[in-house]
């Protein structure tokens, strides 16, 4: 496998363009099943979660196309004919949020059979919200030997839906499927992720009728078939958040481009309480901090969005382990999300977890060490510890990191961190 290695110590000092958002492009990727017109989507981020469920939506016939446009990448979707309804547990495992197919295959076709995900490092994560919303619009659900199999021979129909608890991915599960029912669809403590809503603008410009954008009320009229469409990929929040802390920890001055600063407002905060500079512009924004200046440790509590993101969290433990203090870090959305924090001990940072809380209490200074990435957002914390960390820091896994981060060293390395990736003899997948 490879392995990212960094030799601490430098400042950053340039340009990072921010790529289409990962959370968003897997679900617009998924909506592509639900009509046999081209869907063209733009800005999009080339991934190893893309690239997964890439071969699984050419599993079920679709075409997928990738190619650089005038503004970038892009990939060309179309299933003018679905040859397939199975989604076998080899490609359903390596990422968590294909199971999300299930929902377009059953308002398209009828029928589907879906694998089960499986566990998850950072918590159970269940799917049964999900299942509850396909059985409230009238799916005959079975489940037999790790599979759901799915049936509406007669269409999906529209219901009203309260989930108990706020689930992103319940949210556009229901909200792929119930675009094609017959009748009104109303979703109740729906989501409110900048990624559901565009989900639900690139459904729009596809045909779908959906009310409440932004809201945690979804209302969509179902209609008989969706048009193709050409869509542009929000901005990832997530690797925006990643090397603004990047470029705190280091620091330097780094300019964020090609991003939206509304989308992480949360956590510049946090920053600018800490100490960090943080200046918006028109497509991003800066980052500025004098390295000889120390950080204030400061308080994070993981939230639905607009709240802090969890999958920030590890990157800001982080920045905090080096910060003047003691900083609490609450998680509130994913239980065992702590799993960075031994790996981050292994530089010399004081962390000390108990149950959902971690106490960070900032040291002088981290030192190198190998470390090993337990999930995508720790694997980050751990480069952008090693960013000042003293020696050589050498983090493994990192198919875990390739799964988010696009030409992660390319963009540090063009900023002037000592950044190189090791490529390894094989892949444990």
């Amino acid at each position: 496998m490879d392995s990212i290695v960094i030799h601490g110590g430098h400042r950053l000092n340039g340009s990072i363009p921010v790529s289409g958002a990962k959370n968003s492009a897997i679900k617009l990727m998924a909506a592509s099943i639900l009509t046999d017109q081209p869907l063209l989507l733009t800005n999009m981020p080339r991934l190893a979660d893309t690239r997964f469920l890439g071969q699984l939506l050419r599993q079920f016939g679709v075409e997928v196309t990738e190619r650089e446009g005038a503004d970038g990448q892009e990939t060309l979707f179309h299933a003018p004919e679905l040859t397939s309804t199975f989604a076998p547990y080899d490609l359903v495992r390596q990422m968590r949020a294909s199971f999300n197919v299930l929902g377009p295959l059953l308002a398209r076709t009828g029928n589907a059979k879906v694998s089960l995900p499986g566990g998850c490092t950072i918590g159970a994560r269940p799917v049964d919200l999900h299942l509850q919303a396909l059985t409230a619009m009238g799916a005959a659900i079975e489940l037999e030997e790790g599979y759901v199999t799915a049936t509406a021979p007669r269409g999906l129909r529209g219901a009203e839906i309260e989930f108990p608890f706020v689930s992103v991915g319940a949210t556009e599960h229901a909200l792929l499927a119930a675009v094609l029912a017959n009748g009104t669809t109303v979703l109740k403590r729906a989501a409110r992720e900048p990624e559901i809503g565009d989900l639900a603008r690139c459904l729009i410009a596809m045909g779908a009728k959906i009310e409440g954008l932004d809201t945690d009320v979804l209302t969509i009229t179902g209609v008989s078939s969706l048009s193709g469409a050409t869509w542009s990929v929000i901005p990832d929040r997530i690797e925006m958040g990643s090397y603004a802390l990047a470029a705190a920890m280091a620091g330097g001055e780094v300019r964020l481009t090609k991003g939206r600063a509304d989308l992480i407002a949360a956590l510049t905060d946090k920053m600018i309480e800490a100490g960090v500079e943080i200046e918006p512009t028109e497509d991003g924004l800066i980052v500025r901090r004098d390295p000889t200046q120390r950080l204030k440790a400061v308080d994070v509590t993981t939230e639905i969005y607009p709240g802090f993101a969890t999958d920030l969290q590890a990157q800001f433990m982080a920045l905090m382990t080096t910060a003047e203090g003691e900083s609490l870090i609450r998680e509130n959305i994913f239980e065992n999300r702590f799993m960075h924090a031994p790996e981050l001990a292994r530089l010399g940072a004081d962390i000390t977890v108990h149950a959902g809380e971690a106490v960070v209490r900032g040291v002088d200074g981290l030192k190198g060490a190998p470390v090993m990435a337990t999930d995508l957002r720790a694997s980050m914390s751990l480069v952008i510890a090693g960013l000042v960390a003293e020696g050589e820091t050498t983090v493994g896994r990192v198919y875990h990191l390739d799964r988010g981060f696009e030409r992660m060293e390319e963009k540090l390395g063009a900023c002037g961190a000592d950044v190189r990736r090791i490529k390894g003899e094989g892949d444990e997948h």
